[in-house]
């Protein structure tokens, strides 16, 4: 009998005494668990951000609907395939957001490219650049490498070989 009375109270002792370490460590937990839910989300919140703007971009090549929701004036021009991939590394390197939209009806295809820039200056000076791009291109269109190798190799087989007639005269 006495030793289930130890037991009771060694129980009731021990119960209490975590009831006591529950009660002071608590707010430590709490705060614990609240320190580590904001570490876990921080780098969500930053992956959020960064996926929204790849998806969405608010500088450089964009869509139309970001570009003019921008707020800012929008400028066009019309442009053709070749003169395109020009017109974005210019763009690019002056930091001008543009939206590139192919004309579906023409047949050599036509892109409407819209841009816009907090200064004017900008937008001349791309302006300028294209320009004299595309002054310096040469009008005569370059010979492709294989039809060079082709007319070589007609001149070549054009060329008469050199025939050796060997003859052997038989001596007894």
């Amino acid at each position: 009998m006495r030793k289930l009375v130890h037991e009771e109270v060694d129980r009731e002792i021990a119960n209490k005494s975590v009831n006591i370490a529950i009660k002071m460590l608590k707010p430590e937990l709490d705060q614990l668990m609240k320190g580590l839910r904001e570490a876990v989300q921080a780098p969500v919140k930053a992956a959020g951000k960064a996926a929204v703007n790849k998806i969405h971009p608010t500088t450089g090549k964009q869509s139309v609907k970001t570009l003019i929701r921008q707020g800012q004036g929008v400028s066009s021009i019309p442009l053709a395939d070749e003169g395109l991939k020009d017109f974005q590394k210019i763009a690019k390197k002056y930091g001008v957001d543009f939206a590139v939209v192919k004309d579906k009806e023409a047949s050599p295809p036509v892109y409407t490219v819209f841009f816009k820039a907090k200064d004017t200056d900008a937008i001349t000076r791309i302006l300028q650049d294209y320009s004299a791009k595309q002054v310096k291109k040469p009008s005569v269109e370059k010979t492709s490498v294989l039809e060079k190798l082709k007319k070589f190799k007609e001149i070549v087989t054009a060329i008469p070989k050199k025939v050796a007639e060997k003859k052997k005269e038989r001596s007894r």
